[in-house]
């Protein structure tokens, strides 16, 4: 599939299989996917919990305004963050640059987030949201439907998860067959309201 179609046929479902199993290969591969996105200064902080438990899916479900993609979907990935991620050994992130420019770009890392919890958090909903949109965009290359979603008790989430406390939930992603197709667009805002050029 182009990156094009992807794009134009990717619609949020609401409405699963329950049956379906999705291929552990079909998973990997969309994380792999996942590990691809782009994030600032390569920190990676996005980390992806795939949540396969049934009870903890119902359980999920309970916090997330019963919403029935949750636990009928094939796969919940929970899309978290790792907020400190930038003061954690960061010269790994760029172990395979050359030593000139690990030596600008390792402390400056922690020049930006520092003491800027802020832009840490920012920073977080960035990056998570991108690598979101790369599963989604896979998922639909692979023949699956997704939804993302918000509407979750995030402390909640996280206490199910066990997250620890330096990390935070974003978003949850499902993935996996429909049982009917999404509604038609509802009402799509026309170019020139939305696309200005170079100022309002």
């Amino acid at each position: 599939m182009q990156v094009k179609e992807a794009i134009e046929t990717r619609r949020s479902v609401k409405s699963y299989d329950p049956h379906y199993k999705m291929p552990q290969a079909d998973v990997d591969a969309l994380m792999q996917l996942a590990m691809l996105s782009p994030t600032a200064f390569n920190i990676q902080h996005w980390r992806f919990v795939v949540v396969t438990d049934p009870v903890l899916r119902h359980q999920i479900r309970a916090v997330s305004w019963n919403q029935a993609q949750v636990e009928e979907a094939s796969l919940l990935i929970v899309l978290t963050a790792d907020l400190k991620a930038w003061e954690k050994q960061p010269e790994r992130y760029w172990k395979n640059a050359p030593q000139a420019v690990s030596d600008i770009l390792v402390p400056a890392i922690g020049h930006y987030y520092a003491n800027n919890e802020q832009a840490q958090r920012d920073e977080a909903m960035r990056s998570c949201g991108m690598a979101a949109m790369n599963i989604m965009l896979a998922a639909k290359d692979l023949g699956y439907d997704t939804c993302p979603m918000d509407g979750f008790d995030f402390d909640a989430v996280a206490k199910l998860l066990h997250l620890p406390a330096d990390h935070t939930p974003t978003m949850f992603v499902v993935v996996g067959k429909a049982l009917k197709p999404a509604a038609i667009r509802s009402g799509q805002l026309s170019m020139n309201e939305v696309v200005i050029n170079n100022t309002f």
